[in-house]
C-alpha cells in the first residue's frame, strides 16, 4: 500500500504549472476545494492536481471559468450550461456577425478591428469596387 502524495502550495503550483496566486483564486471562487487541514499542516492532494489539470483542459477548449464551474458542479440545476451573451454586428442586409461577449479587452479590440475591415470590404463591393 502506497502512501498518498501531499503537496504544499508551492509544490502544487510547480506540479500543475499553475501559479499559487491562481490556485488561491480558484479556491476563493469555488472552482477548487481548499487544502486539507489548516495552518502549517495544510496540504493538497492528487485530487487537487487532477482538478487543476481538468480546469486547464476545459480552458483550452475555450470555456470560461464560470462555464467550467457550472459544468463541473455536482447539483443538476447548477450543471446546466451557463447562458451566453452575444453581441451582434449587422454589416449589411445579408451579413450579421455574432461575437460572444465577455472577452478580454485586447481580444475585443482585435475582433472589432476584424469586423471593421470586413465591413470596409463589403462596402467596397456593394459600391462597385473590386477586391
Amino acid at each position: 500500500m502506497t502512501e498518498a502524495r501531499h503537496y504544499n502550495l508551492a509544490e502544487l503550483a510547480r506540479q500543475s504549472a499553475t501559479p499559487g496566486r491562481t490556485i488561491r483564486y480558484y479556491i476563493a471562487s469555488g472552482l477548487l476545494e481548499g487544502p486539507v487541514g489548516a495552518g502549517r499542516g495544510a496540504h493538497y492532494t492528487e485530487q487537487h492536481l487532477r482538478r487543476l489539470a481538468e480546469i486547464r483542459k476545459l480552458q483550452g477548449e475555450g470555456l470560461m471559468l464560470a462555464e467550467i464551474a457550472a459544468a463541473t458542479s455536482g447539483s443538476p440545476a447548477e450543471s446546466l450550461p451557463a447562458g451566453r451573451v452575444w453581441v451582434e454586428y449587422e454589416l449589411g442586409e445579408d451579413v450579421k456577425v455574432l461575437v460572444r461577449d465577455g472577452g478580454s479587452p485586447w481580444r475585443v479590440k482585435q475582433i472589432r478591428g476584424g469586423i471593421a475591415e470586413l465591413a470596409r470590404k463589403l462596402d467596397r463591393r456593394d459600391g462597385g469596387g473590386t477586391d
